[in-house]
């Protein structure tokens, strides 16, 4: 090998992407390779996709030895990207095989290149000029000579795909063949800024100096829902932009990814590239190949975004950081916001991350000094933060089998006659939790978890939240056999709509549950549709707590505000507070005050205290010490273990087994709890134990667990996962 070149014949080391612990010998191909290339290798009968990681080892029988297949149309993995793979591998403590299928989650990347047609400016005049024509070519024109596919220019212009077929015939639109996977339109950092408030324009200031010195650093963009943060982002995007580096937005759901994008394209002139499960496979493939040679500047897309190849990322932001869904649970499991951070330090980019409510790792590290810390304290414009109060439902007077209050109730009436909107938000989809016999006090729960089965009205059937098994609705009690006694235990948010629509006869009442769209594109529609007015309650679940803007919200009410207070999992009084202060920040955003009303049986509650009197800083403060003082994160390290087995004496057995033989952990002065059975102790037909590691906050945890699992050879049956910084116990 000379300067990362193999030539043909030489022995090349390959990761692939199947579950094997090792590099692979192959022989270059004729024309030789580039380390980091993507190759298509023979593994026995198949070919399989593979990256050059280096030279080969060739301790092999090298007769044996089978040429690389061919070098595939793609750039090379480059050196930081192989380096962020080997680095976030040994922190989650995954086989690089399967670090490299996450960076490899685009389909027919060993496809050959493909063509299509497209449209671009052409040399004549079209003999008759029409509204319609000058529309295409005034397109044409502002883009400087970009081309479009038909249906692209067509959309753009606002006209039909005759109207460009009629000039390429004139010779004004010129029709060529091109790649498939074309470069994004070109994004103009100029295009459409808008003027900001005091508070937005010092925090934009910051982060464009932060960009411009080409070093790594994170920022706490702090600000209060409403404030503007998206737009002080915005702004460090377009500096990224200027200096001609590529940005990553993540977002926590599909949801808000439409919202967003219309934001974009008016601040830049341009849509981004997109990366989530919402876009088709032919644009995953294009998204992945346009970053990896630089003709994509900026994508927005979900956690996995972040293992796309870019040639030069010189920012990222995490939206909403706080937020549950940037970590994954399952495969590799990898908490997205602190892969940011590594990925960001090994390439000399910054980290923005935003949120109203920030996780209470990203609190400590601002407050140690660790990230810089950004504040907007006042929302944008004549917005003002909604009234808190608490309904003591102790006090109401409330039918068992119902959940609005009338305090709350009364509210909803009075926004209603003023053609306001009100929310009314429960963290639980379905109808209700719990299908119980009154006859014999059995709760259906799934035939393969340990779990009950929700109602699903709408669907009028029964399903599991843990594995999805759904069955029709019984009319008799599968325990006693007893007819027309299954009764619905509590409120989930169909049942809630059910009560709303009786109460608010003359209202137009609109559930957002995740559970009732069938795709993204219905779910943007209606939410389209509540922002344009076109509702006058919202029965919502945590979909709603999430980044949307409806202007006309002048009234949130939460159900049951202590619901995430019961359990024992750490950080159960800092998602409540996140939560709820999401939720309430919904109501306001316009010209109109807003207010929320948060139903609870604990007003005394401190968590519920710190909700209502707003002392976000009391609370972090409050909540640190405590961690602090248990030793556990952000103070300490912890990391699950998840036994599963469908036979359960096999799994405590292991469980056993590994607590007796935990001396790689003692010797690093950590602790370990279990086994026990998992919250949910059966999943799928599978049998869970997890047992608890907890260490001091410098304590080398990974090396120690890798050490103690080594010692153990599970059964074939049973699956051993480790997971690092565990955000669920369940």
């Amino acid at each position: 090998m000379s300067d990362g070149f193999f030539h043909e014949g030489d022995l090349v080391g390959v990761l692939t992407t199947q579950p094997l612990d090792r590099l692979l010998d192959y022989k270059a191909p004729e024309g030789g390779c580039q380390l980091g290339a993507f190759v298509e290798v023979p593994l026995g009968p198949r070919k399989v996709i593979g990256v050059v990681w280096g030279a080969g080892r060739g301790d092999y029988d090298h007769i044996k030895i089978r040429s690389v297949i061919r070098v595939m149309d793609a750039a090379p993995m480059r050196a930081e990207m192989r380096d962020f793979l080997r680095r976030a591998a040994d922190y989650t403590l995954t086989p690089m095989t399967a670090m490299l299928r996450l960076a490899t989650r685009a389909p027919g990347l060993g496809d050959p290149p493909s063509m299509r047609k497209v449209y671009r400016l052409g040399p004549s005049e079209p003999d008759r000029m029409t509204d319609a024509r000058r529309k295409v070519l005034e397109v044409l024109r502002d883009y400087g000579g970009l081309s479009f596919t038909l249906k692209e220019l067509a959309e753009m212009a606002g006209v039909t795909s005759s109207v460009v077929k009629g000039l390429v015939k004139q010779g004004a639109v010129a029709e060529e063949d091109a790649p498939r996977d074309t470069p994004f339109l070109h994004l103009d950092a100029d295009f459409g800024g808008k003027d900001l408030s005091a508070d937005q324009a010092k925090g934009a200031d910051f982060l464009r100096q932060a960009i411009q010195s080409d070093r790594y650093g994170t920022t706490l963009l702090k600000g209060v829902t409403g404030s503007g943060k998206t737009e002080v982002y915005l702004e460090a995007v377009a500096e990224c932009l200027r200096k001609g580096r590529q940005a990553l937005v993540l977002l926590p759901e599909i949801a808000l990814t439409s919202e967003f994008l219309t934001r974009v394209e008016a601040r830049f002139g341009a849509r981004p590239a997109e990366w989530h499960s919402g876009v088709t496979m032919t644009e995953r493939r294009r998204a992945w190949k346009m970053v990896g040679v630089g003709a994509a500047q900026l994508v927005v897309g979900a956690r996995s975004a972040l293992f796309l190849p870019y040639q030069n990322l010189g920012l990222i932001i995490v939206d909403e950081e706080h937020d549950t869904s940037y970590k994954q649970e399952d495969g590799v499991l990898y908490n997205a916001r602190d892969m940011a951070v590594l990925r960001a330090s090994i390439v000399g980019a910054q980290v923005v991350l935003a949120s109203a409510t920030p996780s209470l790792e990203s609190y400590v590290n601002a407050e140690q000094g660790k990230y810089a810390k950004l504040e907007l304290t006042s929302r944008y414009g004549p917005a003002v933060m909604p009234k808190m109060r608490a309904v003591d439902m102790r006090d109401e007077v409330l039918p068992s089998d119902k959940w609005i209050s009338p305090a709350l109730a009364q509210s909803v009436q009075a926004r209603i006659e003023k053609g306001e909107q009100s929310l009314l938000f429960i963290n639980r989809r379905g109808y209700a939790p719990i299908t119980l016999c009154r006859a014999c006090g059995h709760q259906i729960g799934c035939d393969d978890c340990d779990a009950r089965m929700v109602e699903h009205r709408f669907l009028k059937r029964l399903v599991c939240h843990q594995c999805g098994e759904t069955k029709p609705m019984p009319t008799v009690c599968p325990s006693c056999e007893a007819e027309d006694r299954l009764a619905p235990v509590g409120p989930g948010v169909e049942r809630l709509t059910e009560e709303a629509t009786a109460l608010f006869p003359n209202a137009k009442v609109v559930t957002l549950s995740s559970d009732l769209f069938g795709s993204a594109r219905a779910m943007k529609e209606q939410i389209e549709a509540i922002a344009a007015g076109d509702a006058d309650v919202i029965i919502g679940t945590q979909l709603v707590a999430k980044g949307h803007n409806f202007p006309k919200l002048t009234l949130v009410g939460v159900i049951d505000a202590d619901l995430g207070l019961q359990g024992s999992d750490l950080r159960a009084a800092e998602r409540t507070f996140q939560l709820m202060r999401q939720v309430a920040g919904r109501a306001g955003r316009a010209e109109v005050a807003g207010e929320a009303m948060l139903q609870t049986y604990q007003p005394e509650h401190p968590v519920i205290k710190a909700i209502l009197s707003g002392d976000e800083d009391g609370f972090w403060a409050a909540e640190a010490r405590e961690r602090e003082a248990a030793g556990v994160p952000p103070f300490g390290r912890m990391a699950g273990i998840i036994l599963s087995s469908p036979n359960v004496q096999e799994v405590f057995d292991l469980g056993a087994a590994m607590v007796r033989g935990d001396g790689p952990l003692r010797a690093i002065g950590a602790q370990v709890f279990g086994p026990a059975p998992a919250p949910i102790a059966r999943i799928r037909g599978r049998h869970r134990v997890r047992l608890l590691v907890k260490a001091e906050k410098t304590a080398p945890l990974q090396g120690a667990i890798a050490k103690w699992v080594a010692q153990f050879k599970p059964p074939n049956t049973l699956r051993l996962t480790v997971d690092i910084d565990p955000q669920s116990f369940y």
